[in-house]
């Protein structure tokens, strides 16, 4: 970590992802204007892609289950010993631990920092004490932040009821889509299965009991149409996905980073979360031109125009996940296509990565020397 008369920039995030995959314009955007951008994350070999478009790269091992104050306090010395070195004029993190932690090394270091809110997880979601807990954490953690994205509306209700944040707030459409990386792409021929694509960890937040009870009773009287999985254990899930893939009742492809090659060949995704921010695999899979059929919650309901571009389901109600895979089986094949179709002309309107990646980088701009640069995307 070398200093440098540059403004510096520092991206907090708790998996090589969250950056790489939602924040790799931005990164892009500000190394080409002229800043120097570190990033804090656990650094796996995928992670070293981060390291690639120019930026430095600091291992910050983070645990992303459960959330337990005392544990979590190495991180939040590892956090602020960091930051103290490095000096950034502007600190951005994202997700909930580098929100929190990284917010409280903010506030003692007195460096500007913007927190992004990518979804509530499962400590809020469940309610209880841990909910009090963390919004309590968040409420100290945020006290001096200058500003804090949220990518639903429905969150930064629940965070300005209870005047977290000093209500500094934007509202962004999610981390947005590329869609140069995600363009439009040919719809299955007619002759085709009819195929459908789950792509999200595996794990019981993303709705996965509730996909694999809907896909075996879809088989059952569908033998020919075809679920496909991609995603990576995030719990123990392994033996009943891997029984049902031998079984041919599922095609599980592992964690896999070239997601529009499988988006291609599959008509609609299946995406029954129960909690998200704005969900990119929605906006992934509506800007290559496929229908979606999602849980209707805040961050998947924003991606989908009911009945036009897709359906939305119940929360965890398979019975009727399963009459809406059902009725886009039963849609003529042109009526299909019109639904994904429908959904790449919203993703155009309302969801493009730049209008995300302007709006980081006006904020950014108000914390640093205000050099004359080049904007834009990359």
């Amino acid at each position: 970590m070398t200093k440098t008369g540059k403004d510096t920039v520092v991206l907090i995030g708790n998996h090589y992802i969250v950056i790489y995959n939602f924040r790799k314009e931005l990164i892009q955007s500000l190394i080409r204007q002229g800043y120097r951008v570190v990033v804090l994350l656990p650094c796996t070999e995928e992670a070293e892609k981060i390291r690639e478009l120019g930026c430095e790269l600091v291992d910050v091992p983070v645990d992303r289950r459960g959330m337990n104050p005392l544990k979590d306090g190495k991180l939040f010395w590892t956090y602020r010993k960091i930051l103290k070195k490095i000096a950034p004029s502007c600190v951005l993190t994202y997700t909930i631990k580098p929100n929190i932690y990284g917010g409280f090394a903010c506030r003692l270091l007195k460096i500007p920092y913007v927190c992004t809110v990518t979804g509530l997880g499962k400590g809020i979601e469940g309610g209880g004490i841990v909910r009090s807990v963390l919004f309590g954490m968040y409420k100290i953690a945020l006290k001096r932040v200058e500003k804090v994205f949220f990518q639903n509306a429905d969150n930064q209700a629940l965070f300005e009821a209870r005047n977290i944040g000093r209500k500094k707030y934007e509202l962004v459409r999610g981390s947005g889509v590329n869609l140069d990386t995600y363009a439009l792409k040919p719809f299955p021929k007619e002759t085709e299965p009819v195929r459908f694509i789950f792509v999200a960890r595996i794990a019981r937040i993303k709705g996965i009991d509730v996909f694999l009870e809907m896909v075996e009773s879809i088989k059952k009287k569908y033998p020919a149409v075809e679920f496909h999985m991609l995603g990576f254990w995030e719990e123990d899930y392994k033996e009943r996905i891997m029984q049902l893939h031998e079984q041919g009742i599922i095609q599980y492809h592992g964690m896999q980073s070239d997601v529009v090659s499988y988006l291609e060949k599959c008509h609609c995704l299946v995406h029954p979360s129960q909690s998200e921010g704005m969900s990119n695999s929605c906006l992934e899979a509506a800007a290559t031109g496929r229908a979606i059929i999602a849980s209707d919650i805040p961050g998947c309901r924003e991606c989908i125009d009911d009945e036009v571009s897709g359906y939305l389901h119940k929360l965890d109600d398979s019975r009727d996940l399963i009459e809406k895979i059902e009725k886009f089986i039963g849609l003529p094949y042109n009526e299909k296509k019109r639904m994904g179709e429908n959904g790449r002309k919203k993703m155009e309107k309302e969801f493009s990565r730049k209008y995300v990646v302007d709006a980081y980088m006006k904020e950014v701009k108000n914390h640093t020397k205000g050099m004359e640069r080049n904007d834009g995307l990359v």
